[in-house]
């Protein structure tokens, strides 16, 4: 799968763009939360401030220290190893 990033410098001469949009109790609730925290004037601008954190949390080059620490644990487990599919559905079943 081609995974294909959005920099926010990117964005940058984007015209906007209407849309209406439904969401649900606790969306709205939550989008309002974030209007309130940054001053902001509407939701659709709560809405630009959610998706450019996501953005950021998504193009994060570098893996998450808790992720660093699962990964960890996951290699010290005990493994089986199966030399084909056949070998290791007879194993399971």
């Amino acid at each position: 799968m081609n995974e294909s990033f959005i920099n926010k410098s990117d964005l940058v001469g984007i015209s906007m763009v209407q849309a209406l949009v439904e969401i649900d109790e606790n969306t709205n609730r939550v989008l309002n939360v974030v209007k309130a925290k940054y001053g902001l004037k509407d939701k659709g601008e709560a809405i630009q401030v959610v998706v450019e954190k996501y953005i950021e949390e998504e193009n994060e080059p570098e893996l998450k220290p808790e992720y660093l620490e699962k990964l960890k644990k996951i290699r010290k487990g005990k493994y089986i190893k199966f030399s084909s599919i056949n070998e290791l559905r007879k194993a399971t079943s």
